[in-house]
Order: structure tokens, then C-alpha cells, then sequence
């Protein structure tokens, strides 16, 4: 594997681990509503560019809007709504380690909604990340749950929502490119989380202006939003996609550093045992069974028939 990849595995990371850190920065100023809008205009106005500089086309017309705009509400206007919502009650440390859980959900929800077929590996991995939850709840004699129990619920709401959005990206999202995706994605998701926030937020224009938050949102928007994607993608297509999801175990660890170091919050021992579960329940539930060796004679001959012919032509 070149050296390059690792270097590309590492620096996403950093940037989707920035994200949380970003987000809480952006509270302060910012209702969740908005911060979604102001992450999906960053990150439009980057894959525009991108896509310009690339010459790759747009082809408006030909768009299914109708699936697209569901998988955009899904993958992200709401689950980023939540996510930000999530961070006013919740350190940005345990919402990227809840974060960790999106392949898990993502299982269960192909399990009980398009009936995918399962294995006994996953359902391991399931009750590992499900160990993993309890764990983070930190539930103790004095306080039950020592954790913000509606912040937790609508982290996991988010997880859900990116859960059922790459189920059914599956089905709704064929032959288009990522560029297309992520361009038509991250504008109906602008304009979703826009009227929302212009209806139910105050949005200040000196915090827009503000130099702070403009770097804050290049950080979020340009480069978590826009810039992140096209790596990601980068790669599942020179290294693989095995290799590209390497990315969720290292996330939280660095969006724990981020929390850590710039906002002093606390690691506890229950959120570093909690993570080990839920990324031991992803490594489990992500493993892929060997195939089975059927002793049968006639499948031999088979076999051995394919290879002398295969011998006979070189």
C-alpha cells in the first residue's frame, strides 16, 4: 500500500475529528439549524469549485430530484441538526465516539427494513457496540445516567439517519458520480436546513462576519464538507473501500484530541472503555465470514477440470 494513502487515511481523520470541535465553536454563535445551513454552503460552494476547476458536469436535468432530495434531508440536513443540537448538551469527544456507531446502525436498520442478510460476526459486533452504548451512558448508583440522556438520544438519531441514508443510496443513487452526488446533496441540504433556520433561528450578521467563524466554517464547511469527501473517495479508488472505512476507527480518537487539548474537556474512563467496545463491534460486524468448503466430489472434478484447461493454454 503506498505510503501516500496513509498519509491521505490520516489527514481525513483529522479533518472529520476537527468537525466536532468546529461545531461547538460554532454554538456559541450559532442555532444547530444554522450551522447546518452554514456547513452545506462551505461545502456547495467547494464541490462547485471543484467541479469547475475539473470540468466535470453537472447534468441538472437528468438529476432524479425526488430520490435525491430524500437522501439529502437524511444524509444531511437533519442528521447534522441533530449532531449540532447533540453538542449543546453533549461534550464533542463522546458525540464523535457516538459518531462510531453509524456502521452498526447501519446493519441493524438493513436488517429490520430491506431484510439484508446478516451473520453471525455482525450480530456479535452489534452486541459489542450495544455494550459499548451502556458503557457511555455511565450509569452509576447516584446518578442512574451520568450523561445528558436527550443529547445522547439525538446523537443516535443522527447516526440513524446517515444509517438509512447509505441503505438507500443503494437503491435510489445508480449511475451518477460522487461529484454529483455531493453537489446536489449539499444543495438541497442548504436549502433544507436554510428555511428552517431562517424561520426558527435569529441569525446575526456580525457572527456571520466575524473572522473567527469564517475560519471556523472553512475548517467545517470547505474542508470537513467538501474537501473530505473528495479524499474519501480518493481512497476507496487507489487503495479500497476496506481501507477508506479504516477512517471510523480513527475519528474519534482524533476528535478526542481536539476536545482534549483545545476545549479542556474531560476523558473519562468510561468514554475510552465505551469507544474500545463500539470500534471492537465495528471491526467485528465489518469482517467478512470465509467461505465454506463443500467436500463435494463432483465440485472437485469440476475444479480440477478448469485448471488443466486453464494449464493446456499457456
Amino acid at each position: 500500500m503506498p505510503r501516500i494513502l496513509f498519509i491521505v487515511l490520516i489527514l481525513l481523520s483529522i479533518i472529520w475529528g476537527g468537525s466536532f470541535y468546529f461545531i461547538k465553536i460554532l454554538l456559541e454563535d450559532f442555532g444547530p439549524w444554522t450551522i447546518a445551513f452554514l456547513r452545506s454552503s462551505f461545502g456547495l460552494v467547494t464541490i462547485v469549485l471543484i467541479m469547475l476547476i475539473l470540468r466535470k458536469p453537472f447534468e441538472l436535468r437528468k438529476m432524479p430530484w425526488v430520490p435525491l432530495t430524500i437522501m439529502a434531508l437524511i444524509n444531511t440536513a437533519i442528521p447534522w441538526t441533530f449532531i449540532a443540537f447533540s453538542e449543546t448538551r453533549l461534550s464533542s469527544s463522546m458525540a464523535s465516539v457516538l459518531n462510531a456507531t453509524t456502521p452498526l446502525w447501519t446493519i441493524i436498520v438493513g436488517i429490520v427494513f430491506f431484510s439484508a442478510a446478516t451473520n453471525r460476526m455482525q450480530w456479535l459486533g452489534i452486541g459489542m457496540g450495544l455494550i459499548g452504548l451502556i458503557i457511555l451512558l455511565d450509569i452509576s448508583p447516584v446518578h442512574i445516567i451520568s450523561v445528558d440522556l436527550l443529547g445522547f438520544v439525538c446523537m443516535i438519531l443522527a447516526t440513524l439517519c446517515y444509517a438509512f441514508g447509505s441503505q438507500l443510496s443503494k437503491r435510489l443513487l445508480k449511475g451518477l458520480s460522487m461529484y454529483q452526488i455531493t453537489f446536489c446533496t449539499l444543495l438541497i441540504g442548504a436549502l433544507g436546513s436554510g428555511s428552517f433556520a431562517l424561520s426558527l433561528e435569529y441569525i446575526s450578521i456580525s457572527n456571520l462576519i466575524s473572522w473567527t467563524n469564517i475560519a471556523v466554517l472553512i475548517g467545517l464547511g470547505v474542508f470537513g464538507s467538501g474537501i473530505a469527501y473528495i479524499l474519501f473517495y480518493y481512497l476507496v479508488q487507489n487503495g479500497s473501500a476496506e481501507f477508506a472505512t479504516m477512517v471510523t476507527y480513527l475519528v474519534p480518537g482524533t476528535a478526542i484530541i481536539w476536545g482534549y487539548t483545545l476545549l479542556n474537556e474531560q476523558v473519562s474512563w468510561s468514554l475510552l472503555v465505551g469507544l474500545v467496545f463500539v470500534l471492537a463491534g465495528v471491526f467485528l460486524s465489518s469482517r467478512k465470514q470465509p467461505d465454506k468448503v463443500v467436500d463435494d466430489p463432483l465440485l472437485k472434478n469440476q475444479k480440477l477440470k478448469k485448471q488443466k484447461a486453464q494449464t493446456s493454454k499457456l
